[in-house]
């Protein structure tokens, strides 16, 4: 179902009106930045809750300044404006958020600089990324991560998930549910569009952002909640490829994925071959959070529905990088 509103140039606008030219530099080259957030719906308290979204929107914008980008909004606008998208939208339902930068010149030639940035934001209803969350078969991809010196990994740059895109189609039209991606080092990366953890001798690891993975802000949540509830240790360090196979567990996560459990690698299966008993711990922690129930973690999500909230500033809507 498509929305029925965008933000675009600076304002909320209906969804049908947000257009782009066919020659729009990001759509021929890829010089877009995007994010990704959830907004959980709250039933008890009748308010949607968007879980992180000034840290959702600080590394947006920097994700933006790797494409030499300098847009003309900081985080706490780019929240107003998405809670204006979202009570425009009244989105009463748990759903997905999209901001987008891109170059929107509509000319020929590759490069990122002298172009003119815009910003859109769209959301919509959204359950599950995957149909398999509880008890994923994945394998491990035949196709290398991007390299920092490549491409950077630690900003979501649109061309970059074409890597993302190759290793995923060859995983599913493989009967798998998802895939694991390894660095140029042989160390394992990342999913098609998700962090990993495993669980090995009674601690947790998860690649160093070092190794050309995404810096995931679901990926340092959960670091702290195993840290701080679980009172387990999380090492971020290189992981070889067969420890996945000696591992006792293993999860993807990420705003869409949120927390899904890897069962079976490579036809095999990680501890019990069923989600372990961690990880289900620490899903029990996740999901009751980011709806707002849980105190300790309130300051993590924003409200919706209140009259106070930032204003996006409409002062500027593009910006010529020079």
């Amino acid at each position: 179902m498509e929305p029925k509103f965008a933000f675009f140039k600076g304002r909320v606008i209906p969804y049908s009106e947000a257009k782009v030219g066919v020659l729009t530099h990001a759509l021929n080259y890829g010089t877009a930045v995007f994010g990704g957030l959830r907004g959980y719906w709250n039933e008890s308290e009748s308010q949607l809750f968007v879980f992180r979204p000034l840290d959702h929107f600080k590394r947006f914008l920097q994700s933006g300044r790797l494409l030499n980008m300098e847009l003309p909004f900081s985080a706490e606008d780019l929240t107003g404006a998405l809670v204006d998208l979202l009570r425009a939208e009244d989105c009463r339902q748990d759903c997905y958020i999209r901001p987008l930068a891109f170059y929107a010149d509509e000319h020929i030639g590759v490069k990122i600089h002298h172009l003119n940035a815009e910003v859109s934001i769209v959301a919509m209803p959204f359950g599950h990324y995957n149909t398999n969350e509880d008890s994923m078969h994945v394998t491990v991809s035949s196709w290398r991560r991007v390299d920092d010196n490549v491409i950077p990994a630690r900003g979501k740059i649109a061309g970059a998930y074409v890597n993302s895109a190759f290793a995923k189609t060859d995983a599913l039209r493989a009967g798998f549910d998802e895939v694991i991606v390894l660095n140029h080092d042989g160390h394992i990366s990342e999913g098609s569009a998700a962090n990993f953890f495993l669980l090995r001798n009674g601690a947790f690891a998860t690649p160093p952002i070092t190794d050309n993975v995404l810096e995931g802000i679901t990926r340092r949540t959960l670091i702290q909640l195993i840290r701080d509830e679980l009172k387990m240790e999380v090492q971020e360090r290189p992981i070889d490829r067969t420890e996945l196979y000696l591992a006792d567990e293993a999860f993807f996560c990420g705003t869409g994925v949120q927390i899904s459990a890897i069962t079976r690698v490579d036809y095999r299966d990680i501890g019990t071959g069923r989600m372990g008993e961690a990880t289900a711990r620490l899903r029990e922690i996740y999901f009751p959070m980011v709806r707002g129930n849980n105190p300790k973690y309130r300051g993590w999500c924003h409200p919706v529905f209140e009259s106070n909230h930032p204003a996006v500033s409409r002062d500027r809507t593009t910006v010529t990088v020079k």
